[in-house]
């Protein structure tokens, strides 16, 4: 019971720290002129900071270290098996993000290109496998169970690089990057909470504390007062190294840790950045099919297409949110009851249905306003 209290004050602290330290960020971004300025591409039509994730980093390694130190001391926490093999996996971690922390904040003052940024991206990546965590079993999916080592561990590499594109990406408007993250932080610490793994379950709850202040300014507040900021790609890259670290821990096998009580890891953890992530498969299949450079920004992610269908960016995060909870519940409630392929192919039916759907919408719609330009013309 000690260590939910213990979890409990990491995340209040986090929540605090990060409410501290934000209004600071807004006044130095204001007095600097560090904005992000709005173009055809963008939502905002006016200058915002930006800078709203450089919270995130400090705020998240100080509590954490402070949270594990005291439990140490507390002797809540088994410290031969933390010195071992976790201590390498979180001083990884922060390694690994502290490289996206520099590239990061570089990209937001004065850009960054992205062949650089790919660069950092993998070095960070790759830090996991060797601190010993990579995809080493698909639990059955699509009949594959145990992966080699040698094809595990560069899938890993190519996964994290792709789940922290995906976070970075959708980050479109207001709240989307930062509520998909804490739905998905909140699921993988409840998770690590079922299974007593809590130095997890409150780095989890950590992130979610500090994304919280952030999400406040950050959806309702007032740009003309200067009360509003966004999380810039430090924020957005930080919080995707972070997910894409808890998915490869709860999807690797290890004997004695086996977590399959909610279903297939693979497919549980796929269930709750699914949205993010199949909207990265599908922008990129189509700049293909289209002759485009993959990596350009364009206006055909998820978020604008609610746009295109007349939606508010307001009702566009809810809907969006929406759409992802019930991806995951559905997939919560049918990894229990049938084939856990055929649920990983039923979530993939569905997106691409109601993308078709979108695409419908939106056409309709783009006719109807053609058809009334020229009546009035």
């Amino acid at each position: 019971m000690a260590n939910v209290y213990i979890l409990i004050g990491a995340f209040l602290a986090a929540v605090i720290l990060g409410r501290i330290i934000i209004p600071n960020i807004l006044i130095i971004s204001l007095r600097k002129r560090l904005f992000d300025v709005p173009d055809a591409r963008k939502v905002h039509n006016r200058p915002i900071p930006r800078l709203g994730g450089v919270t995130f980093f400090p705020v998240i390694v100080f509590t954490f270290a402070v949270t594990t130190a005291l439990r140490v001391m507390m002797n809540e926490i088994e410290y031969e098996i933390f010195t071992a093999k976790m201590a390498c996996e979180f001083l990884f971690l922060i390694a690994g993000l502290t490289l996206l922390y520099i590239i990061g904040i570089g990209d937001d003052l004065v850009g960054v290109r992205y062949r650089k940024k790919f660069l950092v991206q993998i070095i960070s990546a790759s830090l996991f496998p060797i601190a010993g965590l990579y995809i080493n079993n698909f639990y059955g999916v699509f009949g594959i169970g145990e992966i080699p080592v040698w094809i595990g561990m560069p899938f890993t590499v190519l996964l994290v690089v792709f789940i922290t594109n995906a976070i970075n990406l959708i980050d479109g408007i207001d709240g989307l990057a930062s509520g998909l993250s804490m739905v998905a932080l909140v699921i993988f610490g409840v998770i690590f909470m079922h299974y007593e793994l809590w130095n997890f379950a409150i780095l989890a709850f950590i992130c979610v504390g500090v994304i919280i202040p952030f999400f406040a300014y950050n959806v309702f507040g007032n740009a003309d007062k200067g009360r509003k900021i966004f999380m810039g790609d430090t924020g957005s890259l930080t919080l995707g190294y972070i997910i894409s670290f808890f998915v490869i821990k709860y999807c690797m096998y290890v004997p004695g840790e086996d977590m399959q009580a909610y279903g297939a890891p693979v497919v549980v953890a796929f269930s709750v950045l699914l949205v993010p992530c199949l909207d990265v498969v599908r922008v990129v299949l189509k700049r293909a099919r289209t002759g485009k450079a993959l990596f350009m920004p364009d206006k055909n992610h998820i978020h604008h297409k609610f746009l295109d269908m007349g939606f508010t960016p307001r009702r566009a995060l809810i809907t969006i949110q929406i759409m992802s909870a019930c991806f995951c519940a559905f997939s919560f409630i049918a990894v229990k009851h049938i084939d856990n392929t055929l649920v990983f192919v039923i979530d993939i039916v569905v997106w691409t249905l109601l993308n078709m759907w979108f695409n419908r919408v939106i056409n309709k719609r783009k006719t109807t306003k053609n058809q009334e330009l020229k009546i009035k013309n």
